[in-house]
């Protein structure tokens, strides 16, 4: 099966908000979280959504550069 570089991207943009989307529930979460541990548990997770968007949003670029045929040419 052959993924579209446009295609790709709009995948990368949908993943970039959903990813985003956890991250700010987990970091606005964090202030109602009173045990120290579950704290820095829960943080590690925020920042682990955080990680994924950045990758989605870097896989994104790409896929928009291919398609705009800056990265080479279309085969």
């Amino acid at each position: 099966m052959r993924i579209s570089a446009q295609l790709a991207m709009w995948l990368a943009v949908v993943f970039v908000l959903v990813c985003g989307g956890v991250a700010l529930t987990g970091f606005f979460a964090l202030s109602t979280i009173a045990d120290p541990a579950e704290h820095d548990m829960a943080s590690g997770y925020a920042w682990f959504w955080t990680f994924l968007a950045a990758v989605a949003a870097v896989s994104g670029v790409l896929s928009w550069l291919m398609q705009r045929g800056k990265l080479g040419t279309i085969d």
